[in-house]
């Protein structure tokens, strides 16, 4: 998990972990405005369209909080996310929503990362370059000037370089990324990754047997209230 001061959290045995993360994500009064409001799930114009995977009538919803240049990142976005994609998110389960989170004050590319990012989406490729951010990471990350890099990958994900180019310089752009990284810091997010999960925060590359605890009592908590409110309707 990388954050400006590091921690370590959920020490001790699998279930003691899954217990606190319940426990954690139960007991959070942290508001979802500020992520909410950018995953409008009817309009194809809102800040993170284009970043969200997944089915609008998911029970659950989450928003991922990242830098492209978190190590930690990396480990979830190529091991645990595949298979959270297809357990949860293909199957109808959740709906994923990707916020940008740059940490600038360690991570020296992680602004324009982010940037190549929210342009890939404007051309509906944010997927495919959100992969390959991650799979490159330790090529651009170390870089001094990684802009002619990134311009490579709009080849792989097979977009247009004038457009990605003239986006990525737009000074709108950055204004963009920074209005999520606040989002995301109001919304209680101080590391990366960070997951706020219907109003709780989930923080570091957890492994998948955490997110299926965590997921799965969410969806049979939310199954039985809707359960419960249809036995009662008159």
């Amino acid at each position: 998990m990388h954050r400006l001061a590091s921690s370590v959290i959920l020490n001790g045995a699998k279930s003691a972990r899954a217990l606190a993360l319940t426990a954690a994500l139960a007991a959070a009064s942290l508001t979802a405005a500020d992520l909410a409001a950018q995953a409008k799930p009817d309009s194809a114009k809102g800040p993170l369209a284009g970043r969200i995977r997944g089915s609008a009538a998911a029970p659950v919803t989450v928003y991922e909080m990242s830098d492209f240049q978190c190590p930690f990142c990396r480990t979830f976005a190529l091991t645990t996310f595949p298979e959270i994609d297809s357990l949860y998110i293909a199957t109808g389960k959740v709906r994923w929503a990707f916020v940008n989170f740059p940490l600038t004050s360690i991570h020296d590319n992680a602004l324009a990362a982010a940037q190549v990012a929210v342009c890939a989406a404007r051309q509906n490729a944010f997927w495919r370059v959100h992969d390959l951010l991650y799979q490159h990471q330790d090529v651009w990350a170390p870089l001094k000037q990684p802009g002619a890099f990134f311009l490579t990958l709009a080849d792989s994900a097979r977009i247009s370089r004038p457009a990605l180019l003239a986006c990525v310089q737009a000074p709108a752009t950055r204004e963009t990324v920074r209005q999520e990284a606040e989002g995301a810091e109001r919304s209680g997010a101080s590391s990366t990754p960070s997951f706020y999960i219907e109003g709780g925060l989930l923080s570091g590359a957890q492994p998948m047997p955490i997110f299926r605890h965590v997921l799965d009592s969410i969806i049979r908590e939310k199954t039985r209230k809707g359960s419960g409110s249809r036995g009662t309707s008159p």
